[in-house]
């Protein structure tokens, strides 16, 4: 009789390369590997040779690069979705992509349960679980580090137990940041992280680019081309979305753009603590919002940025596969119509410094604006509006001066 497939999320990373042993000698499945490839870049080298080294029986390598940037990616940028006003949702906006292939890969090799490597304290495991519960509710999953036949309780632990299995590490303990990349970012955890007293070592630890210090003395100057809201062009030469965000990766880094130490509060209710990377989503993320500083009027612009924290809230909690998600999408999407143009800036040592704006669809009319009275608008007018806008704050106003006299 065949045995029962497993899927599991495998990075080639210290965890998931210690879960495929461990699947084996603990539930004796068929392990079937899938890495989805998201832009990790030089880090999925020689995974296949690993995966089947430690026990695998085939790995997938997905590459799903344009979907993440064009479907997961580019709607967040047209939110302006940040978590808790720094993070990018980088790792969280991957999630989701990464969950739809696995259960796709569970189908195809009709397996019957999905693993992933994600710990007990994290983000990850709700992301993930979210996911499949919502794409595949009949697959089981496996937590390894919340099932109870999972005995390692450290980075430490499992690097023994991959020794004692014959299998030999490619990374030192020395060097064990706890890393996700993909071509949005990367983040980093762990070492002299876990205390927020101490300082990041940024010369041991950032991989993207450089600190400020380190940026050139000269700036540079970029034009970021748009059309309803999805970015087309980098100094005029068309791209597609994966190649502007790789080429923005190349710009940022080299001028110490996007750079941010944060302590956020995750989902399980601890606070957490990290370095994130994302030279050219903070680029992206400006420019965008340069261009619609011109276009959106008042009030939209006012419910896009309620929208937007609730899109950001939504993305981090893993609930991309809900009504929710696509009704909050719908209404960004609504307002992306007439979001077209070109922002130009300077990129000089972590700054992103405006340097003109231009659209077809632009709400700014200098004839209004100008301090120079002309046709449009009637310095007068303003009187009236005035009176009204206020008329609730002078009401309440006089009535506490009648409270106060007769109070006395």
């Amino acid at each position: 009789m065949a045995k029962e497939k497993v899927i599991l999320a495998y990075s080639g990373g210290l965890d998931t390369t210690a879960i495929i042993p461990w699947l084996k000698e603990n539930f004796d499945y068929e392990v079937v590997c899938v890495c989805v490839d998201c832009g990790q870049g030089n880090e999925l080298d020689g995974l296949e040779e690993r995966a089947k080294y430690c026990g695998a029986e085939k790995l997938y390598i997905e590459n799903v690069i344009d979907e993440f940037c064009d479907e997961y990616i580019v709607p967040c940028v047209q939110a302006h979705a940040v978590y808790e006003n720094k993070y990018l949702l980088g790792t969280s906006m991957a999630r989701p992509v990464i969950a739809k292939r696995l259960v796709e890969i569970a189908r195809k090799e009709g397996a019957t349960a999905i693993c992933h490597g994600a710990t007990g304290k994290g983000n990850d495991q709700i992301r993930f679980e979210l996911g499949i519960k919502a794409l595949a509710p009949d697959l089981k999953i496996i937590a390894a580090w919340r099932n109870d036949k999972w005995t390692l309780d450290s980075r430490e632990s499992e690097i023994e137990y991959c020794k004692q299995h014959g299998i030999e590490l490619p990374f030192s303990a020395d060097n064990s940041y706890s890393r996700d990349r993909n071509i949005w970012h990367i983040s980093h955890e762990g070492l002299e992280l876990e205390d927020p007293a101490n300082e990041p070592n940024f010369d041991h630890l950032l991989v993207l680019g450089v600190t400020p210090e380190k940026a050139p003395n000269e700036g540079e100057y970029v034009t970021l081309s748009f059309e309803k809201g999805v970015p087309t062009a980098v100094n005029g030469k068309k791209m597609k979305v994966s190649e502007i965000i790789t080429e923005l990766n190349k710009l940022g880094g080299k001028h110490g753009i996007g750079i941010v130490d944060i302590v956020e509060n995750r989902v399980v209710g601890m606070k957490s603590r990290g370095v994130y990377e994302t030279p050219g989503g903070t680029i992206l993320y400006e420019a965008h919002q340069q261009l619609e500083e011109l276009i959106l009027d008042r009030d939209t612009y006012r419910e896009k940025e309620e929208m937007g924290n609730k899109l950001a809230q939504i993305v981090y909690e893993g609930k991309w596969f809900t009504p929710l998600r696509e009704a909050c999408q719908a209404f960004i999407e609504k307002t992306q119509e007439y979001v077209t143009g070109e922002v130009k800036f300077k990129l000089y040592k972590g700054n992103i410094i405006k340097a003109g704006t231009t659209s077809p669809y632009s709400l700014y009319n200098e004839k209004i604006a100008s301090f120079t009275t002309g046709d449009l608008y009637d310095h007068h007018d303003a009187e009236g509006f005035i009176n009204l806008f206020g008329l609730s704050t002078k009401v309440r106003a006089m009535k506490m001066q009648e409270v106060a006299k007769n109070g006395k």
